[in-house]
C-alpha cells in the first residue's frame, strides 16, 4: 500500500506522539508499505513556523529522509487536479494532498474531518 502522509500526521510520527491510532501507526511502520510526504506539506511547515504557529526544528527535508519516507513532488496534473475539487475544504494544503492522493493512487492518512468527505482513499490516523 503507497501512503501519503497529511502534514499533522507527519510532525505527530516525526515527534513520536502518541496521537496516531494503532491502524495508522501499524501502516506507517509496515516496510511494505511506501510512505509519502508532499512538498506541500514541507511548503506548510515552513510557512506555519515563518508564523510562529508552528515551532518545528531542523529540516522537514532531512526528517522525511530519516524517517524512511519518500518526497512527493507537486506536479502539473496534482495542480490540475487540485483546482478541480470541490470547494468544501479552504486549506490549499489539503487540497493539494487530496489531489495528489487521487492522482498518484495513495491513500491519505489524515486526521480531518473535511478530507473524509472526498472521494480518495483515506485511513484515519486518530484511534
Amino acid at each position: 500500500m503507497d501512503l501519503l502522509l497529511d502534514t499533522h500526521v507527519f510532525l505527530w510520527w516525526d515527534a513520536g506522539a502518541d496521537k496516531l491510532g494503532e491502524a495508522a501507526r501499524a501502516a506507517i511502520a509496515d516496510p511494505d508499505n511506501a510512505v509519502f510526504v508532499s512538498a506541500a506539506s514541507i511548503w506548510e511547515i515552513a510557512i506555519k513556523a515563518a508564523k510562529g504557529k508552528l515551532s518545528y526544528g531542523g529540516s522537514p527535508g532531512a526528517a522525511i529522509a530519516a524517517n524512511g519516507f519518500l518526497p512527493l513532488p507537486i506536479t502539473v496534473a496534482h495542480a490540475e487536479s487540485a483546482g478541480a475539487l470541490t470547494w468544501a475544504h479552504p486549506d490549499p494544503f489539503d487540497r493539494m494532498l487530496v489531489a495528489q492522493a487521487r492522482t498518484d493512487s495513495l491513500v491519505l492518512v489524515h486526521a480531518d474531518g473535511v478530507i473524509a468527505g472526498y472521494p480518495v482513499p483515506q485511513l484515519w490516523a486518530k484511534s
